[in-house]
């Protein structure tokens, strides 16, 4: 809510709006709709500073409602725009927990640059830590927990060898079909190089 006890100039000289500006700038170069929610910020901004300044002149308390009113769109679509980015990072993180460190040319494409480079940051962290126990852990493999040890899967691409953790070495080539240890073939599935065969 608006306090009109203090000073309008005291709420927008804060700089809080002028940072998360700042922030909605720096991520959003590509999105048209954000541009135009930072547009619509930015005007609402300058025109409620208009009015801070036209208050200390005047001291005419009329222009409060409209000034509330603008602080309100402000707040509404600062959530709006934050919450909308928000959810491309959680986005980001599954996309990193299902398919891996490497992002597809279509998923790059989409992204800003700052979120590239979140995904990259994000996966060096998760990377460091499975690689900080003893033997190194796999997190994101076994994300569901298997019915039975081995699988029937059916390759729909042209993959190329693929060793197993027993050193067996298996060509995965388009329409073949193998029984495999479901924790290696987990990876493959979800980056759609596997069919997971169910009878």
């Amino acid at each position: 809510m608006f306090d009109y006890s203090r000073s309008c100039c005291d709420t927008y000289h804060c700089g809080s709006i002028h940072k998360i500006r700042e922030l909605i700038l720096n991520i959003i170069s590509q999105s048209e709709d954000l541009r135009a929610v930072l547009e619509e910020i930015n005007v609402a901004f300058q025109e409620n500073h208009q009015a801070a300044l036209q208050y200390q002149e005047t001291r005419d308390k009329t222009i409060f409602p409209m000034i509330g009113y603008r602080h309100a769109l402000l707040q509404r679509n600062v959530r709006c725009a934050l919450a909308y980015l928000y959810n491309r990072l959680l986005k980001l993180k599954e996309v990193r927990w299902h398919l891996g460190p490497t992002l597809s040319a279509d998923v790059k494409e989409a992204l800003t640059e700052p979120e590239i480079q979140w995904f990259n940051n994000y996966s060096k962290l998760l990377a460091n830590y499975m690689m900080s126990y003893p033997n190194g852990i796999n997190l994101t493999a076994n994300i569901k927990p298997p019915k039975s040890l081995y699988i029937e899967v059916k390759c729909l691409a042209d993959h190329g060898k693929l060793e197993l953790e027993s050193g067996e070495v298996i060509l995965l080539q388009k329409d073949s079909i193998h029984y495999l240890p479901s924790s290696e073939c987990e990876q493959l599935i979800r980056q759609g190089i596997l069919e997971h065969i169910i009878n």
